[in-house]
This record gives C-alpha cells, structure tokens and sequence, in this order.
C-alpha cells in the first residue's frame, strides 16, 4: 500500500485514555494508521479494540530503551512515522514552595525529559524521510501561569520553547513543529489519576491556592472545551501543508493569551526605559 492511499502514520504517546485515545480513534476512523503507545499496550487495545491499521506499543516515555524500541517497532510496521504526538503527561496542582524535590522532579521527568526522550528517538526518521510533523501537547498554562499550576506550568513553558526551537531547526529539513495549547477541556485530566496534588499544604497560600484547589474539583467534568472538536481540530492540524508554531484550543485559551499580550505589551511600554537603558552607550 503507497503512502498516497494508506494516510497519515501517528506516533502518539499516552495513548491509552484522554486525548491521546481520542484522536488515535478518529484517525483510524478515516484511515490513517496508528502506533499508540502506553506503558501498558492492553490498555490500548481495550481502548481502541483490534484494528489492521493499529499497533500498540509498551511505552514509558521516561525510558531510552522504550522508546527506541517503539520507534524500531513502528517503523518496521508502517515504513515511516508522519506525525508525533507527544501527549504524554500529568498534572501536579499546589504552589510552588509546597511541591517537593521528587514531587517536582517527577513531573519534569515525564512532561518535559520524557518528551524530549521520544523526540529525539523519533527525528531520525523524520530527518531521513525529509518530511514530518512534531505536534506537543502543552497547556493555555504553558503561556500563562496559573497560581496553584506552577510547577506544571513551568513544565509545559519548557515545551513550548523547545517547539519554538525546533520549528526552527527543523524547517529546513521538511519537517514542522508545532505546540498545541488546549484551555479546559471535559476530559479526565482532573482525575486523580491524571491530576497529582502535592503532600504539603501550607496555611498561607489559601487565599490562592486553595481557591485554585476548590476550583479544580469544581470544575471537574465541568469545563468548557469538547474533547471531540479538538480531536477533529488536531488532524486538520496535522493535515495542514503549513501549520502554525501555536495553536491555541478553546476560547478560555484565546481569551488568556489576549489578556497576557496586553499585560507584556503595557509592562514593557512602563518600563521601556529602563528596559533600553542597559546598552552601551
């Protein structure tokens, strides 16, 4: 089967729930082929049943060895990889003072070093085909930081400057980058499995952090976004022939970024005097 007939190849992480199950579903659905990866491959399977153009993969995204032999894997399946999607990920929700060194450490591990693990085991591929989409999943907190998110937003800050990097690095070589920023969306990411709150509560952040707290369980199963317009979101994105650096999903996101722009552009219009002020004269 030629490539002009069989569709797109994915490479999704996290794939066994969210996100990233959804849109392995509907890109089967249309035809194209699917590696989804998980650190437990049946849970795939139970997601997303058996399917001619499906191969579920064992994954964690934290190990050098999984990902290299998921890439053998998909590549000795489907002959190339069209589009990774770097999905993989949790929340860890509390200040920044009360997240501990491991609290900390292992949310950077699978949100940030993990990604960056499969991506680096991907790109040769993509390099070799001279062609290729990175898509990372990152957060509207990855734009602007949320009290009681900092640490999870810190990393998908992380995410979004390595896209912006490799969009870079990339572009003369076929191959696009680009990072997704979904706003709030019904999905699981709330759940205790999905969403890691840190052991240590401190009195004095309960005017912020604790009313993010009381939000969050709030808003659980509550939020504005549709999982399914965003899955139909994400293969027009990887359709397109010149996709952006930036998507931002959801109207709580736009609305987010607009209010963030302004805030730097007027900072920098108060302060632009001092700012220029540094350069030798």
């Amino acid at each position: 089967m030629s490539q002009a007939n069989a569709g797109k190849v994915w490479f999704i992480t996290g794939a066994s729930r969210g996100f990233g199950a959804l849109i392995a579903r509907d890109a089967l659905q249309r035809g194209d082929r699917v590696v989804a990866t998980a650190r437990n491959p049946q849970a795939v399977l139970d997601q997303l049943g058996d399917h001619p153009n499906l191969l579920a993969v064992k994954l964690d995204v934290t190990s050098e060895a999984d990902a290299a032999a998921a890439v053998e894997a998909a590549v000795a399946r489907f002959s190339r990889i069209d589009v990774l999607l770097n999905n993989a990920g949790y929340g860890l929700l509390g200040a920044v003072e009360e997240a501990s060194d491991s609290e900390v450490k292992s949310v950077f591990n699978t949100n940030v070093f993990g990604l960056l693990t499969v991506t680096r085991a991907v790109l040769p591929q993509m390099r070799k085909q001279r062609s290729g989409h990175v898509i990372n999943i990152s957060s509207i907190g990855g734009y602007s930081a949320y009290q009681g998110w900092g640490v999870y937003g810190a990393t998908k800050f992380a995410v979004e400057g390595l896209t912006e990097a490799l969009a870079a690095e990339l572009a003369p070589l076929g191959v696009r980058a680009t990072v997704v920023e979904p706003g709030f969306f019904r999905t699981d990411f709330l759940n205790d499995n999905s969403l890691v709150s840190t052991k240590q509560h401190i009195a004095d952040y309960a005017e912020t952090v604790g009313v993010t707290r009381d939000v969050a369980a709030g808003a659980n199963h509550a939020q504005p976004g549709d999982p399914r317009k965003l899955s139909a979101a994400m293969l027009t994105l990887a359709d397109s022939t010149n996709p952006p650096v930036r998507l931002p999903l959801g109207s709580d996101t736009v609305a987010r970024i607009n209010a963030k722009n302004r805030l730097v552009e007027s900072e920098l219009e108060t302060w632009h005097a001092l700012a220029v002020s540094t350069d030798f004269a």
